[in-house]
Order: structure tokens, then C-alpha cells, then sequence
């Protein structure tokens, strides 16, 4: 092992790093992630006081919130196969500059539509970063079993990320303007292009092929109205959606080309032949399966701890935070766990554990209490944990040139998860509140309008309630929503548990992250 090693690859092959790089680089690229992932949850707590100041319409609000994922997921594959021809540590210092530069911009915004094409810009920086972190990784751990490793800590970070950010979020409102949930990430985005630049190697394929500019653009396109679609069928709770059934069908059909495209290339933007490898398979059912469970089960256990149990945005972040830590912890037990009973078990049995989390809410008899969600969000984030042998499965079935291929393959089920869970999940629960508390009889007096609104949200019959001074119409929104939200608890672990067993029988007896790959 060279003790002057170079900082750069010339071709396919990576120049071997020093240990202490090796570990140095994954600080770097850990460290990013986190704030993309915190850049996902910390706006939730931020939304309200920027909605105070900026008076977005509800539309704008939506839009805040979605552009983000929108153009990250659109965005994804594309910039995974740009980085393999013109250079991954190129494109994610450009990623960092881009998330750095764009958040800064927030100084000078003054309107709903300036904040929009900030989230938007975000996106695009986002996707740049996502994908390469992944890749990075598969090619700086040649070794298997490091390699384990450092993607169990990728997967640790990831998952706190997520659950830090509305604490993050919640203590910079408690002394700051919402624009400081935007202003953090400019020194944190900073310090990485410096860190990136002198510890990062530089890494391309050697001959990747001609760029298929048609492929990128069905993707882009494909991708970016298949979300919004899944995505307006959640918030409407139905499918009787013209516009996002047209959508929906548009981007399903683009996404056929594509895969046909790059099934028939000698040179495709995206390897799917990949899934031919079945841990590989196997990697990216549970990543999305896992996100499925995590994003939707925070998403609502947010609002019932905050507009039903009473907590402050503050004291919601850190009621959330077991899950992070379970997530975190199992992640980092999950490599030598592996290896004592098998990649199989670990993976299989972590989305099953996420499973029986989201069950643990639905079963419990008599009022729903704290304590119950929390354990239940400990099993969920322990559950999460299973996503570092889940990434490490699918790195190490695929061969570094398709690495980037690989890193959009998985970031992109994860983006995936995280919509279809909030969208078939989140319907679900919003028809069951609907149902329960429309037929309570206490919407009979009031004004049909008003009625309408406390059916569309716990958030608005909250506020109708207190407007009123009906707090038994406070307290039926609230046992509504508890007694859909646990309902949802066993649709959602019921579906975990089908996605547990798919994953045991799709992943090959003996996987072994950390032999040798082929």
C-alpha cells in the first residue's frame, strides 16, 4: 500500500488510498449526505413561520415541499452517468457548490415563488451529491469488508439526517428566522469543497460510451411525472385525479422507453441489467421498502405527537430521535451481525423488524400512548438499520465501472419509497380520518365550508375547533385521526412484512458482503 498515494484515477482501476484516507474520504462524503438528508425534514418545522412572513398559497406550499424530491428523483441517473465520464469528485464539488451557492440565495428571498426556485436549485445540487457518494465509496473500498463497513456508516448517517433535521430545525427557529433552516447549510457546503478537494481521489470510467441524451431525457421527464403523480394521488386521497392519471400514465410510458432504450444499448445511461444479479435485486426491494415504512410512519407520528399529544416542534424533534439512534446503532451492528447469521437474515429481518414496528401502533389496545410510539419507532429505526447490508449488497453486485449506475439505482428506490409510502399510506389514513369523523355527527351545525376543511386535515379541524370554541370537535379530530393513523399502522406493517419475506426468498442463500466480488 502506497504511504504517497496519489490523488487521482487515470482510468477504470483506483489508485489505492492510505487507510487514513480512505476513512478521512468517508467523513467527507458522510458529512454531505447528512445535510442533504436534513435538508428534507428540517423545512416540515421551518414551513409554518416562512408561511407567516411569504403567504404562500397552498398550491406554493405544496411546491415548496415537493420541488426538492421532484427534481432530485428526476435528476438522479443522469448526473450518475455525467459523473462517470467527466469525473465523480468533479461533479460532487460542483454539487456541494451548487447546494452552498443556492441556499446562501435565500438572503434576498422575498416571495413564495423566489423559495420554490431555491428548493428547486437545491434539487439539482442534491442530485449531484446523492448518487456519488454512493459510487465513491464502491470505488475508494476495494476491500469487501471495509467496504461493509463504511456503507454501514453511510447508512447510519443517512438515516440520522433525516431524523435530526426537525430537531436542527426546531432549535434555529427557537433563536433565528426560518431563513437560518436554509444559511446552515452554506459553511457546512463550504467546508466539504474544501475537504473534497484535498482528500477526495478523482474516479471516471474508462470507457463508458457515448452519452444517450434521448435516455436522459425520458428519465428526467419519466421520472419527474411519475412522482408528481403518486404524489397528487396521496394529497387528494384518491384516484380520481384527471390530471395526475394523464401524468401518471405519461411518465409510465416514458419510463417503458427508457428501460427499452437501455435494455437494447451497447451503451445504456442505466445498467438494468444489474437486476439480473439477485442480492443486488434484493438491495433495492428493501431500500425502498424501508424508506416506504420510515418516511410515512414519521410523517404522521409527527403531526399526532404535535396537533393530538400536545408537543412543540422542539419537543417533537426529540421524540423522533430514537429513531435516529436506533437506526444509527443498527446500522453499525449489522455488518458483524451479517456475518454471524447471514446477509439474508440481517436484511429480511431489518424490514421485517420495521414491520412489526408500524404493527406495535395499530395493535395497541385502548388509547394510544407516547410511550407505545416510541417503541414502535425504535423497532421501525432499528429496523432501517438493515439498510447498510442492503447497500453493501447492492455495491457489491455490480462491478465498479457501473458504480454510479449502481449509487442512482439505490438513491432512486429510496426516493421512491419515500413517495409511494407517504402517498399510499398517507391515503390511506386521510380516508379513514375522513370517514371517522365525518360520520361523528359533530360537523352536522356547522358551516359546510368550514366542514369540508376539518375533513380535509387535523391541522385545519384543529384550527376550525379553536376558531369555534368546540373543543369536542378538537378532541373527535383528534381520536379520528389517532384511531386512521393506527389503522395505517397495520396496513403499512402488513405490507412491510410481505416486502421482509420477498427480499429472504429473492436473496441468494450464503450472501457474503464481504467476500470477494466477481
Amino acid at each position: 500500500m502506497s504511504s504517497h498515494p496519489k490523488p487521482a484515477t487515470t482510468g477504470l482501476r483506483s489508485v489505492p488510498l492510505s487507510r487514513a484516507r480512505r476513512w478521512a474520504a468517508v467523513s467527507v462524503l458522510t458529512a454531505s449526505l447528512l445535510v442533504i438528508t436534513m435538508d428534507m425534514t428540517i423545512l416540515n418545522i421551518a414551513l409554518p413561520e416562512m408561511a407567516a412572513e411569504l403567504h404562500p398559497t397552498s398550491d406554493q406550499q405544496l411546491w415548496i415541499i415537493d420541488v426538492y424530491s421532484l427534481i432530485l428523483a428526476g435528476l438522479l441517473v443522469s448526473f450518475a452517468a455525467i459523473a462517470d465520464r467527466w469525473g465523480r469528485k468533479k461533479m460532487l464539488l460542483l454539487g456541494y457548490a451548487i447546494f452552498g451557492g443556492a441556499s446562501l440565495l435565500v438572503l434576498f428571498a422575498n416571495s413564495a415563488e423566489s423559495v420554490i426556485a431555491i428548493r428547486g436549485l437545491l434539487g439539482i445540487g442534491g442530485a449531484m451529491i446523492m448518487p456519488i457518494t454512493l459510487s465513491l465509496i464502491r470505488v475508494i473500498f476495494t476491500d469487501p469488508r471495509e467496504r461493509a463497513t463504511a456503507l454501514s456508516i453511510w447508512a447510519a448517517v443517512s438515516g440520522l439526517g433525516a431524523a435530526v433535521g426537525p430537531l436542527i430545525g426546531g432549535l434555529l427557529l427557537e433563536y433565528f428566522s426560518w431563513h437560518a433552516a436554509f444559511l446552515i447549510n452554506v459553511p457546512l457546503m463550504l467546508a466539504g469543497v474544501v475537504a473534497g478537494i484535498l482528500i477526495l481521489p478523482e474516479s471516471k470510467v474508462a470507457q463508458p460510451g457515448r452519452w444517450d441524451a434521448i435516455a436522459a431525457i425520458l428519465s428526467l421527464v419519466g421520472m419527474t411525472l411519475l412522482v408528481w403523480a403518486i404524489k397528487t394521488f396521496g394529497k387528494e386521497a384518491s384516484f380520481a385525479v384527471p390530471e395526475a392519471l394523464v401524468a401518471f400514465a405519461a411518465g409510465a410510458a416514458l419510463l417503458a422507453w427508457f428501460i427499452v432504450r437501455c435494455m437494447r444499448s451497447d451503451a445504456p445511461l442505466l445498467e438494468l441489467r444489474l437486476f439480473r444479479n439477485r442480492a443486488f435485486s434484493a438491495g433495492v426491494i428493501a431500500a425502498l421498502g424501508s424508506t416506504f415504512a420510515l418516511v410515512a410512519a414519521l410523517l404522521l407520528i409527527a403531526q399526532w405527537m404535535q396537533l393530538v399529544d400536545g408537543a412543540s416542534p422542539v419537543e417533537a424533534g426529540v421524540r423522533l430521535f430514537p429513531v435516529a439512534l436506533a437506526g444509527a446503532v443498527a446500522s453499525l451492528a449489522a455488518p458483524p451481525l451479517a456475518q454471524l447469521i447471514g446477509a439474508r437474515a440481517v436484511l429480511a429481518g431489518g424490514v421485517g423488524f420495521a414491520g412489526v414496528g408500524m404493527l406495535i401502533i395499530g395493535l395497541q389496545p385502548g388509547t394510544l400512548t407516547n410511550l407505545t410510539v416510541i417503541i414502535a419507532l425504535t423497532f421501525v429505526g432499528a429496523g432501517t438499520g438493515s439498510l447498510a447490508i442492503g447497500s453493501a449488497m447492492i455495491m457489491h453486485g455490480s462491478p465498479e465501472e457501473k458504480a454510479g449506475n449502481a449509487g442512482a439505482l439505490e438513491e432512486t428506490s429510496y426516493e421512491l419509497g419515500a413517495v409511494l409510502g407517504v402517498a399510499i399510506l398517507g391515503s390511506i389514513s386521510a380516508l379513514l380520518y375522513r370517514a371517522e369523523f365525518a360520520g361523528s355527527g359533530l360537523l352536522a351545525g356547522i358551516d359546510p365550508a368550514l366542514a369540508a376543511q376539518s375533513e380535509e386535515s387535523l391541522g385545519a379541524a384543529i384550527a376550525i375547533a379553536d376558531e369555534l370554541q368546540r373543543p369536542d370537535l378538537a378532541h373527535e379530530a383528534g381520536v379520528s385521526f389517532t384511531h386512521a393513523m393506527q389503522a395505517t399502522g397495520i396496513a403499512g406493517g402488513a405490507i412491510m412484512l410481505a416486502v421482509a419475506v420477498l427480499v429472504f426468498f429473492t436473496t441468494p442463500k450464503g450472501t457474503d458482503v464481504s467476500a470477494a466480488s466477481h
